[in-house]
């Protein structure tokens, strides 16, 4: 299982709606982090278990769920966390142009 997978798999426990990850590893080469293993991603994440919680505890949630991989493979995580609500009224790509 690849890293973007065991992501995924880890998250299952906040039961997303959702789930998007973007491995930016490459654009990172030779960066400290990257050299001792650790790779960077992009999180795009709905869940309704983050109803009520702040940015800083949604990222708590997602980083108690990562565990261990926030100290190994994740060496940078960029995390967008919403509720289906909030992500309801993102506009979509279509509205953007």
């Amino acid at each position: 299982m690849n890293v973007v997978e065991h992501i995924r798999q880890r998250l299952q426990t906040l039961s997303p709606l959702m789930v998007e990850v973007g491995d930016d590893s490459a654009l990172h080469a030779g960066h400290a982090g990257a050299r001792a293993g650790g790779g960077h991603y992009d999180l795009h994440i709905v869940s309704d278990a983050f109803t009520g919680k702040s940015t800083v505890s949604r990222h708590r949630m997602i980083y108690q769920a990562l565990g261990e991989m926030m100290r190994g493979e994740i060496h940078a995580l960029a995390i967008r966390a919403q509720t289906a609500e909030e992500a309801s009224m993102q506009p979509t790509n279509k509205e953007h142009r």
